[in-house]
């Protein structure tokens, strides 16, 4: 069966539009899931602002829950990738079957650590008394489905990886569709609050999983779902390469959770409470952002880690210029939409001044320097799929860390509302540092793998 795309062969500028885009726009959808959610529930009569920051609380523990699908997913794909672009069929097969398995004890576990340990998590990452109800109640049922959720979008990325991107687009809008269908007849029509927002998302998630489930032990894909074949080098060598974008979006989710606490911290009794909800509001944009671009950048790093296999160094660097290009293109949009719509994005939540100020102050902070994000967004992502983890969990933890700080000492020096610039400071300053390690360290990187394989031609021809 033909593929949609031929990693090795066709035009690069076309294919990284035809794996980047379709990419672009599932994860657009997939930020429906959460967004949608706190739309409504953000327009609960009465409850609605409080409802929001409770369910608020919970954003960034099930992003870190969906994370560990990340790390099994884009660590297994970039290597499955260069298996086949070496023509190695049967070992893309194994490194997928190891991939599956992995996914399926990662959830089991994750779902028992989160229902045992939630009540003091949600609590100790910003929760009070008041919003902890909503908090609770939205936790303990996604939770309960999470392993849909994982095995849904960490499967997806070997449908990327082997050409399929459109598959893998509606993998996502089959079950955004079901979300935004769902979640007014359960949050509204059965009079469920945000109980039936969860229950929507989780129903939501089961079909996604069903769809790519059915999709990979069909008979489409060059590589299926298979059982055995399990090595435990193997699975480690998975989680090194995944280990970067796990840190990535785990820490992306540790440091929502630092916001929320040290909003909480210096807002106090009830304007903590107030300043979590705008931050809500405000990440829920950012995150159209962030996942969209991360999309365009996941989906072409199976071009980069299938040329790399097949040696085929001038369009690895082709793939990388025109990812970057294309991501420069989203950031350029996505600024003008925080600066001149925000405030018809924050009036689907709220219709109250003081939030609506606020949180139209904050997204148009946060966006200021996301041109340089895309840049490194693109390096270290391309970095991981060549395989080059090292350097691309080294950029990634100076950036988290160096916003950790950040989020620390600005509230000290300029006041609480104003902790928003801590992103675009840390923007700017590790985009510049990921340029200088890609200018001094990706040339040899690329001469290795060329001596590699013609030392390798050489011993098989002697």
């Amino acid at each position: 069966m033909r593929r949609e795309n031929n990693l090795g062969t066709d035009s690069m500028a076309g294919l990284v539009v035809r794996l980047a885009i379709p990419a672009m726009l599932a994860q657009f959808i997939n930020v429906l899931y959460s967004i949608v959610d706190r739309i409504f529930i953000g327009n609960i009569p009465e409850i609605g602002a409080t409802a929001l920051a409770g369910v608020g609380i919970c954003g960034p523990i099930v992003t870190l829950i969906t994370s560990f699908s990340m790390w099994v997913g884009i660590g297994g794909s970039p290597l499955m990738s260069i298996k086949m672009g070496e023509n190695d069929r049967k070992g893309a097969s194994q490194i997928m079957a190891n991939c599956f398995l992995m996914m399926i004890v990662m959830a089991v576990v994750i779902t028992l650590l989160v229902i045992l340990f939630k009540q003091p998590l949600l609590m100790l990452f910003g929760a009070s008394e008041v919003t902890f109800p909503y908090a609770n109640t939205y936790m303990t049922i996604y939770a309960a489905g999470s392993i849909f959720a994982i095995l849904s979008m960490g499967m997806n990325t070997f449908i990327i990886c082997q050409g399929y991107s459109k598959i893998a687009m509606m993998s996502v809008v089959v079950g955004a569709i079901t979300n935004i269908v769902l979640d007014p007849v359960f949050i509204f029509g059965c009079n469920m609050g945000v109980a039936g927002a969860a229950v929507a998302t989780v129903i939501a998630q089961m079909v996604s999983c069903a769809f790519v489930l059915l999709f990979l032990f069909g008979r489409r894909p060059p590589v299926r779902i298979t059982f055995g074949g399990y090595n435990r080098t193997l699975m480690f060598r998975v989680l090194l390469t995944g280990l970067s974008p796990f840190i990535i979006v785990a820490l992306d989710s540790g440091l929502i959770i630092a916001m929320n606490m040290v909003l909480q911290h210096y807002g106090g009794p009830g304007y903590g409470d107030q300043l979590v909800t705008c931050n809500t509001i405000a990440q829920s944009f950012f995150l159209m952002v962030t996942l969209p671009m991360g999309g365009m950048t996941g989906a072409t790093q199976p071009i980069l880690g299938f040329n790399y296999g097949a040696c085929q160094m001038d369009r690895v660097r082709s793939g990388q210029k025109y990812t970057l290009i294309l991501c420069l293109i989203f950031t350029a949009v996505m600024m003008v939409v925080a600066h001149v719509f925000s405030s018809y994005f924050v009036r689907l939540f709220t219709n109250d001044a003081f939030y609506m100020e606020l949180s139209m102050k904050a997204i148009k902070i946060m966006t200021l320097m996301i041109l340089p994000l895309a840049v490194q967004y693109t390096i270290v992502d391309g970095f991981t799929g060549l395989s080059a983890v090292k350097y691309s969990i080294v950029l990634s933890t100076f950036r988290k860390l160096l916003y950790f700080a950040a989020m620390m000492i600005f509230p000290l020096l300029f006041g609480i509302e104003n902790v928003f610039f801590a992103e675009p400071a840390v923007d700017l300053i590790s985009a510049g540092v990921s340029v200088l390690v890609y200018l001094k360290c990706m040339s040899g990187i690329l001469r290795r793998r060329e001596e590699k394989v013609a030392l390798e031609l050489r011993k098989s021809a002697a």
